[in-house]
């Protein structure tokens, strides 16, 4: 599995020939002139995860790909008059060589409801899980890399690694960072490599552009 990290939550996966993208935020830009995406998971609808004129753009350079997610990005996605296939709950299904798994996984906790909205995570092709905006949920599996959450109006990085010990992959990488200053980017990334990897979790540091073959 070659993981390229777009931006902040974008990941582009390919993974036994199947090419995946991952929530296409306001947050990067570069998904939308990438071609050849099989499948576009989108875990919730806040828009540093979702945004329309972004999957647009998608669609327009990969006019067969497969947009996946919840029922309430679907409702937005209806409205933009754009198809979906719904993966949510517990439900599982396969592309090509390829598994999905839903997990509900409640999203962080900002204020109280404040930004509470339906977050799907993903366990793609046996091997990585990603929560979306979630560092609660454990999925009680054999997981072997996590995308870990690692900043945010809701993610404290104390939780985030305490997240990562309780689900136990053996690697992990960092998301949901862009809106930390360059110069902090270090410190969300040197804190976790250390106490996790005192708990025999590697964790691989990645950023913008970064890619990496797990």
């Amino acid at each position: 599995m070659k993981i390229k990290k777009i931006g902040h939550c974008c990941l582009l996966i390919k993974t036994n020939d199947v090419t995946i993208l991952t929530d296409p935020g306001t947050f990067s830009t570069e998904q939308n002139s990438i071609k050849d995406i099989d499948l576009v998971l989108i875990t919730h609808e806040h828009a540093d995860h979702m945004h329309i004129e972004s999957v647009k753009e998608i669609i327009k350079n990969n006019p067969s790909v497969k947009i996946i997610t919840n029922s309430s990005v679907g409702k937005k996605l209806e409205e933009a008059g754009i198809p979906f296939i719904l993966l949510e709950g517990s439900a599982k299904t396969e592309f090509g060589k390829v598994s999905l798994e839903a997990f509900d996984c409640k999203h962080g906790e900002i204020f109280e409801e404040i930004g509470q909205v339906q977050n799907t995570g993903y366990f793609i092709d046996n091997k990585l899980f990603y929560p979306g905006d979630s560092i609660y949920f454990d999925p009680k599996l054999d997981i072997e890399v996590m995308a870990l959450p690692v900043a945010g109006p809701w993610c404290m990085l104390a939780d985030a690694i305490r997240y990562a010990l309780a689900v136990k992959p053996k690697k992990v990488f960092p998301v949901h960072e862009a809106m930390l200053r360059p110069e902090l980017i270090g410190l969300a990334h040197n804190i976790p490599k250390k106490v996790l990897g005192d708990h025999g979790i590697e964790f691989v540091p990645m950023i913008a552009g970064d890619e990496h073959e797990f």
